[in-house]
């Protein structure tokens, strides 16, 4: 692994659909995938860096891709990006990987990617880790949270993102606690900025998978922070009665980011639950 301006490159998946896929690849041991969100300059590693050395280091292989459109994976504007392409390109990378069964950790657009996953090929998740996912509402109700609108209202905008721009939507939409928009972050997805365009945003389609729920019959934790402006609150709900094996851990003071918010609570528990389920 290297390192290209702030951010490690390390492998990439050639997929069977043609498309280049980068991901960071771990440790040894359980597979554990952890699937990043949307937004101006997102990749899997500023969403997990504080996340998977911890189980790396607890005896884990950790594949950390950049989903199609982010980080240094392909970024094509001539497709659309249904959920369905997003878990096509998941799944090939993971073949290309070598790995045959893991437990899926994702966050927001990750966490709907993660569902999708676990419905359409059962056989390869053990486990899910979610965090506020996507995929549990219906459009109109996802532009109606301030968050969303703030994240569209920056990637849409006709005038270049500034470091301040960029900052100040972590600070006020993603978090609770305006500290964890470090000039660090900032600096990481300004760096993705650069290179992103702006089609898989404009494309991007999440279906309501609401009604699909309970056929994820594998063990499901999930994290969901109490000061969220991203997601509707009625997803706790959701998730709750919707998958048959699912632990919910609410979280205050916490807005989409648990798991940099309160790394430590998120590491923890989800060590536990690989271990002890």
């Amino acid at each position: 692994m290297q390192f290209r301006g702030l951010l490690p490159e390390d492998s990439y998946a050639n997929c069977a659909n043609g498309y280049r896929i980068h991901y960071l690849d771990q440790g040894e041991g359980e597979a554990v995938v952890f699937l990043h969100g949307s937004g101006p300059g997102a990749s899997g590693y500023s969403n997990f860096k504080g996340n998977y050395p911890f189980l790396v280091a607890a005896g884990y292989r950790c594949i950390i891709p950049d989903l199609i459109g982010y980080g240094f994976s392909d970024k094509p504007d001539n497709v659309d990006h249904p959920l369905s392409f997003f878990v096509e390109c998941v799944k090939q990378t993971l073949d290309e990987a070598g790995v045959e069964r893991c437990t899926v950790v994702g966050n927001s657009l990750g966490g709907a990617v993660a569902l999708g996953l676990a419905l359409d090929y059962p056989e390869r998740v053990s486990k899910l880790v979610l965090m506020a996912p996507g995929g549990l509402n219906e459009l109109p109700e996802y532009q109606a949270m301030p968050g969303m609108q703030k994240v569209f209202q920056v990637f849409g905008s006709q005038t270049p993102v500034t470091t301040a721009v960029m900052q100040d939507l972590f600070a006020t939409a993603l978090m609770h606690n305006p500290a964890y928009a470090t000039d660090t972050l900032v600096a990481e997805r300004m760096q993705i900025m650069e290179i992103m365009n702006g089609h898989v945003m404009a494309t991007m389609t999440v279906p309501n998978l609401t009604t699909r729920l309970p056929d994820i019959q594998c063990p499901t934790l999930s994290f969901w922070g109490l000061n969220e402006q991203m997601m509707p609150e009625d997803g706790i709900q959701t998730l709750s009665q919707g998958i048959p094996a699912h632990r919910m851990i609410l979280v205050n003071q916490c807005g989409h980011w648990v798991m940099v918010e309160h790394e430590a609570l998120f590491n923890r528990m989800t060590l536990d639950f690989l271990q002890h389920g």
